[in-house]
């Protein structure tokens, strides 16, 4: 197979997982318990895929950084109650992962989760062997730093001009195009494809085995990208 692409990488929340719902409804929760108004849902996709201080920062920006500390903290208690079975993946994603790796890509993610949930998920699942590396906010730059895509593209010695970017947010494209890397735009996520659509991906997907049509057929499958 002629390939466009050496190495795929792809958020976590939103574009692997189908945790969207769970991440609202923590951060609501935690906003109870640290004294806050809960925000809107839209307002609460707006920052999935920041770091989560960063996050928490944006949604109050009010909040000294201790008390962010604090939401924070009741944020991952939150969380880790509601997520005692992990947000599965979306329909496709095994099969599709499974398959890039009998065709020869390499994987990894990039996630703006903390390397402990990452872990987790990863773990109780078995879905790390799917991945060369993966990088979580709390180790390097959060989103859309490009720091996190450099530290993939050297560990997996692939040039930005052959990996390729997969993500449900705005700091996804950001981060994606910060270094020098096409990206792919997925709508069943954080935000809209007409959102997305402005950041300047390659394709817009609705479904995720929609990725591996476009990749063996770039041109001539185009759904809603460019």
């Amino acid at each position: 197979m002629n390939k466009s692409y050496d190495l795929l990488i792809f958020d976590w929340d939103g574009t692997l997982a189908d945790s969207i719902g769970r991440i609202v409804e923590a951060m609501n929760v935690a906003a109870g318990r640290a004294g806050e108004a809960a925000s809107s849902d839209e307002a609460i996709k707006g920052i999935i895929g920041l770091a989560l201080g960063e996050a928490i920062a944006t949604l109050y920006p009010h909040l000294e950084p201790p008390q962010v500390e604090t939401f924070r903290q009741h944020y991952a208690d939150v969380y880790m109650a509601l997520d005692q079975q992990p947000s599965p993946l979306f329909d496709g994603v095994v099969e599709s992962l499974a398959a890039f790796r009998a065709e020869g890509y390499r994987l990894a993610v990039a996630t703006g989760k903390a390397r402990r949930g990452l872990d987790r998920v990863l773990k109780a699942n078995g879905w790390e062997r799917y991945f060369d590396i993966t990088r979580a906010a709390d180790e390097t730059r959060g989103k859309p730093h490009p720091l996190m895509l450099e530290e993939i593209l050297a560990h997996c010695q692939v040039e930005p001009g052959r990996a390729l970017m997969v993500g449900d947010s705005a700091f996804d494209l950001q981060m994606a195009s910060n270094a020098g890397m096409h990206s792919v735009a997925v709508g069943y996520g954080a935000m809209s494809l007409q959102a997305l659509a402005e950041f300047g991906p390659q394709v817009c997907i609705e479904h995720f085995s929609q990725l591996r049509e476009w990749l063996d057929r770039p041109a001539q499958i185009n759904f809603q990208g460019r």
